[in-house]
């Protein structure tokens, strides 16, 4: 494995205080006409955490807090794709590639790493046990950039799995929400054989009801929902899709408008009370930010909408059953979380993933789900895989 390399991350002092002088240089916009989030992110709450992250938030320490686990490079196809890679102790470990997505990192990841690894060092004795690997989609954080155009979700699929090759991984499980759950079902569907089965909490499924079929309660409200994020929520989606150049010099050259960018989502898809802080601390939302921040990644990790941002429409839509890899017949779990962008029902679910072994709604959690309610997540993770592998998904706590 001569071609890995070891990576660790190194920020300059240098980079801190540039990032410092900008946040102190910002020209503020003027502030919203409204008392709510409904015109985007206030400018009270944006002014106050954009000061603690100048003059309270200290990187060095959160920097630790991520190099406490491997990380390495390997270069696929040309770029060079950045990943931790913590193996279990236990012999009867299986492999697990997650995947984060769009506006996350492997920041989401930090906490349920070592239960899933280490389960006895995190009092759940016989629990399966992963060697857990977390890429870094490429264009996002410390991955390299492509210069190409082409890395949309299926290659990145294909990325994934010579990745679990090269680290000597025969057949492996996979997880991920967001784009990581789109580039996890291509792995179900386009890898079936090395990838054994795998688990989301964000499942790409065509919505709406099937010719002569009537909705459910539960159905007309997930294309509410649909109706609702497409009419007030999706102007992000539209630009990165449309237009990812355009807005990326901003999120590269203003820490301010990256924060405004990313945070607002953060709000919107978290389980919450008026407050993306509700669930994760204000530390957890900024080391997020730094990944794309520091790396300069505003306008790469956007390209993605580009490549593969209309597919992911047409697939809610239901138009790309013939598309190679679309259709899932590995074994397949699902978790639904209550703050989701789209819930579909299990039926709509099966569409897609027609070998649905797990499904369970949850009642706390929204859309970065391991990264707000991570002992859940875990748990969701082993009541999945558990059976797949044999294993008890209890253990012996």
């Amino acid at each position: 494995m001569s071609d890995i390399r070891s990576f660790r991350i190194e920020t300059s002092d240098a980079q801190l205080d540039d990032l410092r002088t900008r946040l102190a240089m910002t020209r503020w916009a003027e502030p919203e006409p409204v008392g709510d989030w409904s015109q985007g992110i206030p400018r009270d709450y944006l002014e106050d955490i954009c000061d603690y992250w100048a003059n309270g938030y200290d990187w060095p320490a959160r920097q630790a807090r991520i190099n406490r686990f491997p990380q390495f490079l390997t270069e696929i196809d040309g770029v060079d794709i950045h990943f931790i890679h913590q193996r279990s102790p236990r012999k009867d470990a299986v492999p697990l590639i997650m995947t984060h997505g769009w506006p996350g990192s492997i920041v989401e990841f930090l906490e349920v790493i070592g239960p899933l690894s280490d389960p006895e060092a995190h009092g759940a004795s016989g629990a399966p046990a992963f060697h857990v690997v977390c890429p870094t989609l490429p264009g996002f954080g410390y991955s390299g950039k492509p210069t190409q155009t082409g890395w949309g979700v299926m290659k990145i699929a294909d990325a994934w799995n010579r990745l679990m090759q090269r680290l000597g991984y025969s057949s492996y499980y996979a997880q991920g929400g967001d784009w990581g759950g789109a580039v996890t079902a291509a792995l179900g569907g386009g890898f079936a054989g090395p990838c054994l089965g795998i688990h989301t909490n964000f499942p790409v499924t065509p919505l709406g009801p099937a010719e002569g079929e009537t909705m459910t309660e539960e159905e007309q409200a997930c294309m509410a929902g649909l109706q609702t994020y497409q009419a007030w929520d999706s102007g992000y989606l539209e630009q990165q899709s449309t237009r990812p150049q355009t807005i990326g010099y901003a999120l590269v050259d203003s820490p301010v408008g990256l924060a405004g960018w990313i945070l607002e989502k953060y709000r919107a898809w978290t389980h919450r009370d008026g407050n993306p802080e509700h669930l994760l601390t204000r530390d957890e939302l900024l080391d997020n930010l730094m990944l794309y921040w520091l790396p300069a990644a505003g306008a790469s990790s956007a390209r993605l909408y580009w490549e593969s941002g209309r597919q992911l429409l047409q697939a809610l839509g239901g138009k790309l059953n013939d598309v190679p890899g679309f259709m899932v017949d590995v074994p397949s779990g699902i978790s639904r979380f209550p703050v989701e962008i789209v819930k579909p029902s299990r039926r709509w679910a099966e569409r897609r993933y027609r070998n649905l072994q797990y499904w369970n709604v949850l009642e706390q959690g929204g859309h970065f789900a391991a990264f707000e309610v991570p002992d859940l997540f875990v748990n969701e993770l082993r009541h999945c895989f558990g059976p797949m592998i044999g294993a008890s998904p209890e253990g012996r706590a």
